[in-house]
């Protein structure tokens, strides 16, 4: 199992973290998404490492920017 963390900048509400956690959801290998609104923190799980260019392209798609790992 690999757990990575990343921060996401532009969130503001419920709606924000869940459009974050569907777009995350279809990375392939994604097994677990967790989105922390006060902290902007989003923890994926996979069985395999996922490739962090996958996670950045699906936070962009949902509107929001990574701002670091």
């Amino acid at each position: 199992m690999s757990t990575a963390t990343y921060t996401v900048v532009g969130m503001t509400c419920g709606h924000c973290v869940n459009s974050v956690t569907e777009e995350v959801s279809q990375v392939p290998g994604v097994t677990d998404v967790d989105v922390d609104l006060a902290s902007g923190g989003l923890t994926v799980t996979s069985a395999e490492p996922v490739d962090e260019g996958a996670i950045q392209a699906a936070v962009e798609e949902a509107g929001y920017q990574v701002a670091g790992r």
